[in-house]
């Protein structure tokens, strides 16, 4: 199988390439169809998604039978001010790589947010459940599901959240570094969702992606917590001596509003390929514990 990972530099993109490398990531062993894969990479330096003419050709000269979008503007607070590059990368970009897929007949996975949902709700969302995003980050990336849907109808839209790997920037390293240079450390304890261990997220979206079984995903840990509880055991794990206190939302403004409840339920996972997403506790650990090497 010939595969093009699109991002394959960030903490999910990276976490795919290394699982198709080795045949088999946290989870166990990667499906049959993908032993012996042929795996493209191309980040920003190789690939400009939102260029359709570079995007056609790039995909149509690689003839790929599945591509992976891992690519996005993930700064949800720089999206507020910067609309304009927020609509071409994470909607435009996204199309593009959608309509070149179509015309190539390569499936597609589109990876995206939690964020696409207000955060009113009072239980996980659903897939059939109704998008009405509040920030300019949501509204691009459910703009860019509309585009992927409309033009490559062999998709899978994978919507996650909380997302932490090995590479990259994320939550966890923030909040192991602050761990290690304060005493004190404030999270908010009103927004809750559910933290995403990327080996896991890489894992289902390759069981995913070895079958025809297109539509609309949610893929997130087990269970939900808040920022503060999410800061409390990644500082308790680490054994740092910092005390973690929670605040609220209003108390720590950011540009871009977030949702208060943004959980997901893995219901589209466990009526077609499976759901095997460790409790989110447990991912944790278990990244820790090989980052910590």
């Amino acid at each position: 199988m010939k595969i093009l990972i699109i991002g394959n530099r960030g903490q999910l993109g990276s976490e795919l390439t290394r699982v198709l490398a080795d045949g088999r990531g946290e989870l166990g062993a990667v499906p049959g169809a993908y032993r012996g894969a042929d795996v493209t990479g191309a980040d920003l330096g190789e690939l400009d998604i939102t260029d359709f003419g570079a995007a056609r050709a790039f995909i149509a000269a690689g003839k790929f039978e599945l591509i992976v979008n891992c690519a996005a503007m993930t700064n949800v607070d720089a999206c507020e001010s910067e609309y304009e590059a927020a609509m071409k990368i994470n909607a435009l970009g996204p199309r593009n790589v959608a309509a070149a897929a179509q015309e190539a007949g390569s499936a597609l996975v589109h990876i995206s947010t939690d964020y696409v949902f207000d955060g009113r709700g009072t239980r996980p969302y659903a897939e059939w459940d109704v998008p009405a995003p509040v920030s300019v980050y949501g509204k691009s990336k459910l703009l860019g599901e509309r585009y992927v849907r409309e033009n490559c109808p062999a998709s899978f839209i994978i919507r996650t959240a909380w997302l932490y790997g090995q590479n990259g920037s994320n939550f966890v390293k923030t909040i192991l570094k602050a761990g290690e240079e304060k005493d004190v450390i404030t999270v908010v304890d009103d927004q809750r969702g559910n933290p995403t261990n990327a080996a896991d997220l890489a894992h289902h979206i390759l069981k995913a992606g070895a079958t025809r079984e297109y539509g609309i995903y949610h893929c997130t840990g087990d269970g939900e917590c808040s920022w503060y509880d999410f800061a409390k055991e990644i500082i308790r794990l680490s054994g740092a001596a910092c005390e973690v206190r929670p605040c609220a939302a209003k108390d720590y403004p950011r540009p871009a509003p977030r949702p208060a409840y943004s959980a997901m339920d893995n219901l589209m996972l466990r009526a077609t390929v499976g759901d095997e997403m460790r409790p989110w506790q447990e991912a944790l650990a278990a990244f820790m514990g090989t980052y910590a090497r």
